[in-house]
């Protein structure tokens, strides 16, 4: 057999098993605007929302994960995004508190949750959005700030969770969470959109992951980085096809699905999942 240059260099990717939250979309619905993404001026289809939702669902089941659900509440239609309910790791979880009023609510709720369901819960005192600023890779946790979560909760979670924190400014609003700028695709790697950030956090980033996949603006603009990986499978937006070829290359298994219904309040794969540490 000959083996190819791509057979020589990619190395074997390892996909483990995960256990994750997710929120069905019962009330998805855009009926504010507290991102670029959202126009409650444009129509949202709420039975689109759930279907496109349920295929997530199914495909976490599909690769072998453990999916638990969190049930949704009426007058909460961003409760789907459950990456933003807390950041839990090693049984612990640190609950959020959100920037805008239309979902502090949503902390408690996830909070309750946790409690309910084994976890130790660190209530937050610093503002801060989950797992949509808090993307552990490693043992490092890469955090966002800048508009959604405060430098002061980074080293609320350092305390918490006994990680090292990297603390990235995110500059460009349609990109407001460290997790539609920054994929995880292992232990060991990343991909992240360069303009996303200031050049300090640009130079941390570099620095860790020399060997990144560089995204490109039209992949992120569909929120081709919003994705979830096991270290070998990683769930995509379906409409990334450039992000989509640079995995393949690297060898790892994308797999595309269309969240374009919830693209609408701004999110997507990664939003509408919590990675479960116990």
């Amino acid at each position: 057999m000959t083996i190819t240059d791509t057979e020589s260099t990619t190395p074997a990717r390892q996909a483990t098993a995960k256990t994750v939250l997710m929120c069905r979309p019962d009330f998805f619905t855009v009926s504010y605007s507290i991102n670029p993404w959202m126009n409650p001026n444009d129509p949202t289809d709420t039975s689109l929302a759930v279907k496109q939702w349920q295929t997530l669902y199914d495909t976490y089941i599909e690769l072998g994960f453990e999916v638990e659900l969190i049930d949704p509440i009426d007058g909460l239609p961003d409760m789907v995004y459950a990456a933003n309910g807390g950041f839990v790791i090693d049984g612990k979880a640190y609950g959020a508190l959100f920037t805008y009023d239309e979902r502090k609510a949503e902390g408690p709720a996830y909070m309750d949750w946790f409690g309910a369901n084994g976890f130790t819960v660190a209530d937050p005192v610093n503002v801060n959005e989950g797992e949509g600023d808090f993307l552990l890779v490693g043992d490092n946790i890469l955090a966002g700030m800048g508009f959604r979560t405060s430098v002061e909760s980074h080293r609320e979670l350092a305390e918490i969770s006994g990680r090292n924190v990297v603390s990235l400014n995110l500059i460009n609003p349609s990109f407001y969470h460290v997790d539609t700028a920054i994929a995880k695709l292992d232990d060991t790697n990343i991909a992240y959109l360069e303009s996303a950030f200031d050049e300090p956090s640009l130079e941390k980033l570099r620095a860790l992951y020399p060997d990144a996949i560089l995204a490109t603006e039209e992949d992120a603009a569909v929120l081709g980085l919003n994705s979830y990986s096991d270290g070998y499978n990683i769930v995509i937006a379906a409409r990334a096809k450039d992000f989509e070829r640079q995995l393949k290359e690297r060898g790892y298994n994308p797999i595309g699905v269309d969240l374009s219904e919830l693209l609408l309040g701004g999110g997507g794969v990664k939003c509408c999942t919590l990675e479960l540490r116990r």
